[in-house]
């Protein structure tokens, strides 16, 4: 084996072990059906404990990569050519079981009245000055440190755009990639996605959703050179993209020189355990802009968004639409650099 763990990096333990076996199965290195290696040869070659070496094979299995077999121990059940759906679209009583979107969320109001507070005090009239375009530096940073420790994106300040909520970040994720082209919408979908396009005057077609995502027909027999998708927990369907659906996705947008805009609503705020894989972690060719909010783990009054720019797109974004200014004022963004700091330096004691 060639699994490290490097002990200096930001990226827990278990979450590089994660990476590196992913990376050998969706290249082949251990191929469909192959046994993993065992737990405890794991631990003896990288000094991990087995609960790390358990946490990520945990995280295979429950992504699609591995399974784990009653006193045989795990095997690779990744395959690329698994890109042919089979998923039945989603059936109407099927979606009516589904929560609602956007509820008030759980987010404890003595730790954002402690947070704001704080911050009134640290910054002072500083919260009176207009915030940069893109939105202030300080929580830039701070979703790019988020996003690295959570779901191993590593991305610059410079590629992040703070907006108030989802529905403006379409916007100008639309406005950006062009309002001639035709949006493919998953069908079922958040209502407001559909109305943001039509307003703009983009023409769309909604796609079915199977069992794991967009159906592969529905995909094949599309005009549509950007999808618009919601791959974890899309509402309100509740349906998660499989590992196999997320890599289709981004062979259709290669395959038509297109774009994918993720909308990725139902994300936690906290890091103590690893999100679904994003399909802009999987993205090695900047066709994938990442959307999300912080209106499920916070408040839905917290109108405040970020979208993550592939670097190829943030020259473009800058001369054509960094004339915006911020829609954010700088005592929430603020409030929310604090928070998500709160949860690197828990993690950190962890």
């Amino acid at each position: 084996m060639k699994y490290k763990v490097d002990r200096s990096s930001h990226i827990p333990a278990y979450m590089q072990l994660y990476y590196q076996i992913r990376a050998d199965i969706t290249d082949g290195v251990i191929p469909f059906g192959e046994k993993l290696p065992s737990k405890r040869t794991l631990c003896a070659e990288t000094g991990v404990s087995v609960i790390t070496a358990e946490h990520a094979y945990a995280i295979l299995c429950d992504e699609g990569y591995a399974e784990a077999r009653q006193r045989s121990g795990y095997y690779a059940i990744y395959r690329s050519c698994d890109f042919i759906s089979t998923g039945a679209p989603v059936k109407a009583e099927e979606i009516k079981k589904a929560a609602s979107h956007g509820g008030a969320g759980d987010f404890p109001f003595s730790v954002m009245a402690k947070t704001m507070h704080r911050v009134l005090l640290d910054y002072g009239e500083a919260i009176l000055v207009k915030s940069p375009n893109k939105g202030c530096e300080r929580l830039r940073e701070a979703v790019c440190a988020y996003l690295l420790r959570s779901n191993g994106i590593k991305v610059e300040p410079r590629q992040v755009v703070i907006g108030a909520g989802a529905e403006y970040l379409y916007g100008l994720a639309a406005q950006l990639l062009g309002t001639d082209r035709v949006y493919g919408v998953e069908d079922p979908s958040y209502e407001k996605i559909r109305r943001v396009y039509g307003a703009a005057g983009i023409k769309y077609e909604l796609l079915p959703l199977g069992s794991d995502g967009v159906t592969t027909a529905a995909l094949e027999n599309s005009t549509a050179t950007v999808l618009h998708i919601t791959p974890f927990h899309s509402y309100p369907s509740k349906v998660t993209a499989s590992a196999s659906k997320r890599r289709e996705y981004l062979d259709f947008a290669k395959k038509r020189n297109g774009f994918i805009i993720e909308d990725n609503y139902d994300s936690e705020l906290t890091v103590s355990r690893k999100n679904e894989d994003t399909v802009f972690s999987l993205s090695d060719d900047g066709r994938v802009i990442y959307i999300n909010t912080f209106s499920m783990t916070v408040a839905p009054s917290l109108r405040a968004g970020y979208m993550i720019l592939p670097e190829n797109l943030v020259s473009d974004f800058d001369a054509r639409l960094g004339f915006y200014s911020c829609t954010v004022p700088v005592f929430e963004q603020l409030v929310l650099a604090e928070l998500l700091d709160k949860g690197r330096r828990i993690n950190e004691k962890e």
